[in-house]
């Protein structure tokens, strides 16, 4: 599945097995800007994706929109959890980010403060906005993951979710991505779009990612009948086999590897950008025209 993204109206959109829609709106800057949702079951049977388009989100941030791509016995009740409650913990550590720097500002004597205003300067703007959103990310991903396992009626064992995020902000894209669901941007260049990949697939394969779960004794091993395809295995068991290095859930590997930790990044929009898609892999886009 995979939806096509917006930032305009005032409110949330469901994207989990939700028809097509369409929207037409301005942007902060007075650009057009058109958007759509879209949910597709496959054969699997229930649809464990679901999406999300917070427009107006925050109070600079333009739009929030995400995928995630559930697995396992329970993987579409995770994935709803993480869609219902990853925007209020990801505003609320921003907040609290916020709230930190204005202390330590009035605490600051006058030499502190110049040391301050100095070591500012030498930061550009989109630098010291990536790093505010990535602790942000980092943090609330933390809160999300330990919010995941302390519900009682859920068993997320060896169920979870994929998740990748991009917050617009003007002409900024603050990225977080866990998982193998992916953001592309489509630029326009001589010979028409191309598709330019923001994410990284973060998969067992990953030879950083392999190093990481073996050094927790976890195994990095493929079937036979998908030699081309590496899963995560407990140490002595063939369980549960999971196609992923990071997610949410599956707490059953959480000691031996896999991590809710995303992958941040930022890319600044250009005039000859087009829009953004997000999708889980089971193909449908999410797009952003910007």
């Amino acid at each position: 599945m995979g939806l096509c993204i917006s930032s305009s109206a005032h409110k949330i959109q469901d994207g989990h097995e939700a028809p097509m829609s369409f929207e037409r709106s301005e942007d902060s800057n007075g650009i057009q800007m058109h958007g759509s949702l879209y949910s597709l079951e496959g054969s699997k049977g229930v649809n464990q994706d679901s999406a999300i388009l917070y427009q107006g989100y925050g109070l600079e941030a333009e739009a929030f929109c995400g995928v995630f791509d559930g697995h396992g016995r329970f993987g579409h009740q995770v994935s709803q959890l993480v869609r219902s409650n990853l925007p209020s913990l990801l505003q609320g550590q921003m907040k609290a980010l916020d709230q930190q720097a204005n202390a330590v500002a009035e605490d600051d004597d006058s030499k502190n403060h110049i040391d301050r205003i100095e070591t500012e300067s030498e930061d550009s703007e989109p630098s010291k906005k990536f790093h505010k959103w990535k602790e942000a990310f980092v943090s609330s991903f933390k809160v999300m993951d330990k919010e995941i396992k302390l519900q009682e009626n859920l068993d997320s064992s060896c169920s979870g979710t994929t998740a990748v995020v991009v917050i617009k902000q003007g002409e900024d894209l603050f990225i977080a991505n866990l998982g193998d669901s992916r953001a592309v941007l489509g630029t326009t260049r001589e010979n028409g779009i191309e598709a330019i990949q923001l994410t990284t697939d973060l998969k067992p394969a990953l030879p950083s990612e392999a190093e990481r779960i073996r050094a927790c004794d976890g195994r990095v091993v493929a079937l036979k009948q998908e030699p081309n395809i590496q899963r995560v295995w407990l140490p002595h068991i063939d369980l549960p086999g999971l196609a992923m290095s990071r997610a949410f859930g599956d707490f059953i590997l959480k000691d031996h590897g896999i991590i809710a930790t995303p992958d941040v990044s930022y890319r600044r929009l250009t005039s000859k950008d087009q829009f953004v898609v997000l999708a889980t892999d089971g193909v449908s886009p999410i797009g952003n025209e910007m």
